[in-house]
């Protein structure tokens, strides 16, 4: 999904009216909280603030006010209908996000109220309070904000499995990296770095090289103006070991060819079939029409690889998720890996967040939060 995957497994629906005790939940009706709800799909003006309840939590599930929600390019997809296995509008969107345990189901046992936790879900998360099941939620780290929280699940999940269990990175190999300044990118890139003497190669807009030079990147590549798939010939004349492929459509067959022997694209997003605030078909037909496709015998020829990472296609691989989460926060908690935020919105701006995104302004993480954030607020009081 995206530059960004599809996220992981459905928050379950509002718990109903008849249900069992709840540690730490009051049995009054649960007051009014904000959410972000897609109204339809299309521009930006389809995602608005609207007032929600959200029960108690059922058995096995949490309830979490929720304190920052990662934006994920994938969420303009889901904004635009270009996912399925999705509610229909009206629904909130939402990927992950993180906050405080404010009430417990029954049957949950490692999670107590006041715990801080990050969340991954296939969607519902945009909103001041959710009930998810427990397994989607991880402990964060001593020191972890929440705004760092809720940049960690979709992008670090995808860039690690994609490095590391896909792509069996190694010292002295060499990576491609497209859309290196946003989310998974910059993880990719610090992940990248854990590893002894791998090189970089990195696409980004110009405006974005000195940043990706700070954080790692040895040849930084502006894919506006120059064929990249050139450049890294003309550093590495025979290519990489690894190309991260989040673009799809004619990129992909770029990215085979670019490998070495034994290389690997892992390709895990469309985002050639965003091109405006709603959907393209004549982008979607394109895109499809130049897939890259190759059969068994065409990749034995070739001693390469091509893998596909869906992250919302492992709705039930908790165990798996989790481990790679743990060993995430190790990698924090080491100083080696540390999201970084480009910018922090409120859902009222949410509109102005995604078109940020969208238009691909951001260096790193873009995050929302259910008030204005702070420092902005104390702006609005001088």
């Amino acid at each position: 999904m995206s530059s960004e995957p599809a996220p992981v497994a459905a928050a379950t629906p509002p718990a109903q009216s008849v249900e069992p005790p709840v540690k730490g939940a009051s049995s009054e009706e649960a007051p009014e909280h904000r959410a972000l709800v897609l109204t339809g799909f299309g521009g930006y003006e389809k995602v608005k603030v609207q007032a929600r309840r959200s029960g108690r939590p059922r058995p096995g599930e949490l309830s979490v006010r929720v304190r920052a929600c990662g934006l994920n390019f994938a969420d303009v997809m889901v904004r635009q209908g270009l996912y399925d296995r999705l509610p229909s509008p009206p629904f909130s969107p939402g990927m992950e996000c993180a906050g405080t345990v404010c009430a417990v189901g029954e049957e949950v046992r490692d999670r107590q109220v006041g715990d801080k936790v990050m969340i991954l879900a296939r969607t519902g998360l945009w909103q001041e309070v959710v009930n998810v099941p427990a397994v989607q939620t991880f402990l964060m780290p001593e020191g972890m904000s929440f705004e760092e929280a809720a940049a960690l699940p979709v992008n670090y999940i995808t860039a690690y499995m994609i490095l590391f269990d896909f792509g069996n990175l190694r010292p002295n190999q060499s990576v491609l990296i497209h859309m290196a300044a946003g989310g998974v990118g910059n993880a990719a890139i610090q992940l990248c770095k854990t590893v002894e003497n791998v090189t970089i190669f990195g696409t980004a807009s110009a405006s974005k090289h000195d940043s990706l030079k700070e954080s790692g990147v040895a040849y930084p590549i502006d894919y506006r103006t120059m064929d990249y798939a050139e450049e890294v010939r003309k550093i590495s004349p025979k290519g990489v070991d690894i190309v991260m492929d989040p673009l799809g459509g004619s990129d992909t067959s770029k990215a085979f060819h670019l490998l070495k022997p034994m290389g690997k694209v892992i390709t895990y997003g469309v985002t050639n079939l965003i091109t405006g605030q709603k959907k393209n078909l004549m982008a979607m037909a394109k895109t499809w029409w130049n897939q890259f496709s190759i059969n068994a015998i065409q990749l034995l020829h070739h001693n390469k690889a091509v893998c596909g990472y869906d992250l919302g296609n492992m709705d039930e691989e908790y165990e798996l998720l989790t481990g790679v989460v743990l060993k995430l926060i190790n990698l924090y908690n080491q100083g080696k890996i540390k999201p970084k935020i480009d910018s922090v919105w409120s859902f009222d701006q949410v509109a102005d967040a995604m078109k940020h995104m969208q238009e691909k302004k951001n260096v790193g993480k873009v995050i929302l939060v259910p008030e204005a954030p702070k420092e902005e607020s104390k702006k609005a009081e001088n």
